[in-house]
């Protein structure tokens, strides 16, 4: 649901050579960049970004910190431009301590490619990082093997163009220059769908981090992309998504229902009832296809947070706690200045126009 007038877009995989500052061998397919101006892509873009967050919005980060030791086996992170999002994103990914990180993103592009019901997997064996390419775990492919034929597919023109996951690499790269990615976008998916897919994966998963001695939270994390409301009715495509108005009580009314939907849904254990009322919350019940309340992670999330939760049972290990870190919007917190690095905004934020933002751990 961004505006992309501004965005420089690249699609397609790129091809390129041995350097000596960690890219990959010639003819090594490596995904490329969709946006050039609401996200850092160069290295001193991203440590820029991340003193100004720092300076900024010093007293939000540590009030945001969780106790020393604290590791997300699960978290929920926003993925809109740096300049609004800011500093949610590492007061949510500094708990992300494992090498490989499985990142479960919004497919925005669906429709155009018929697309529902099943898992969305890239073939590619990089994806292009700020300060050096960003390898695609070998895991990604024991995974597909182990699914089924009508619960996974290899698409890599939406995963080219999607940017859900891309926004979370370069702060995920930034802790660990040796960071390993797995992408897996979440179109139209039923409830009932989303729970046969996500055991079957649960199950893979299960199988493959026994086999590979593999534990979840210090080896490898799951990470759910999404941004919360898409709220206003001031360009949205010509929609009007704001039900409660757009003056300052309306607006008031709609930060409300959001962090209602947090409370309910994500505070404290973790249970396939929460899971289903964020559902119930975000999706039309009359077509899942369709918005009830416009976050655009009305499936990955609920699918991240179901192979969770089963994965969690098959372990045996302690039952998964929800942590709401935080919660903006583009319009309730100052703004990063990113003008003169080289990038910019995607969209307006405006009373009416505006994005809520999570942040989320589960430990």
């Amino acid at each position: 649901m961004r505006k992309y007038k501004l965005v420089v877009l690249v699609f397609g995989s790129i091809l390129f050579g041995t350097t000596q500052c960690g890219q990959p061998e010639p003819g090594i397919s490596t995904r490329g960049l969709v946006d050039t101006v609401g996200f850092a892509h160069l290295d001193w873009q991203m440590d820029s970004v991340l003193a100004r967050i720092q300076r900024l919005s010093y007293d939000d980060l540590i009030r945001s910190q969780q106790a020393p030791g604290t590791v997300w086996r699960t978290a929920i992170c926003p993925h809109d431009d740096y300049s609004y999002t800011g500093w949610l994103y590492p007061a949510v990914l500094r708990n992300i301590k494992a090498r490989t990180v499985i990142i479960f993103g919004v497919a925005h592009k669906a429709s155009q490619f018929n697309l529902e019901n099943k898992l969305v997997f890239d073939s590619f064996k990089f994806w292009q990082g700020p300060y050096q390419a960003v390898k695609v775990s070998s895991l990604r492919d024991q995974i597909i093997s182990q699914l089924p034929a009508d619960m996974a597919v290899v698409h890599d023109s939406i995963e080219t163009m999607e940017h859900s996951v891309e926004a979370l690499i370069p702060f995920l790269q930034y802790q660990d220059r040796d960071i390993e990615i797995i992408s897996i976008l979440v179109p139209y998916m039923d409830f009932r769908r989303m729970q046969v897919i996500s055991q079957q994966l649960a199950g893979t998963l299960f199988t493959v981090m026994k086999q590979e001695n593999l534990h979840w939270g210090e080896d490898i994390a799951l990470l759910i992309t999404s941004d919360a409301v898409h709220y206003g009715d001031v360009e949205w495509g010509g929609q009007n998504y704001a039900p409660f108005g757009t003056d300052s009580t309306g607006n008031e009314q709609a930060v409300s229902h959001e962090k209602e939907i947090i409370r309910t849904c994500f505070k404290g254990e973790l249970t396939v009832d929460k899971i289903n009322r964020f559902f119930t919350y975000t999706a039309d019940p009359d077509d899942f296809r369709k918005y009830k309340w416009t976050w655009c992670g009305r499936y990955s999330i609920p699918f991240g947070l179901l192979t969770s939760y089963y994965l969690q049972s098959l372990q045996k290990s302690s039952p998964l706690t929800g942590i709401p870190v935080a919660y903006s919007t583009s319009i309730t917190q100052p703004h990063v200045e990113v003008d003169d690095l080289r990038m910019g905004r995607t969209a307006i934020a405006t009373p009416r126009h505006w994005v809520g933002y999570p942040a989320i751990g589960f430990k």
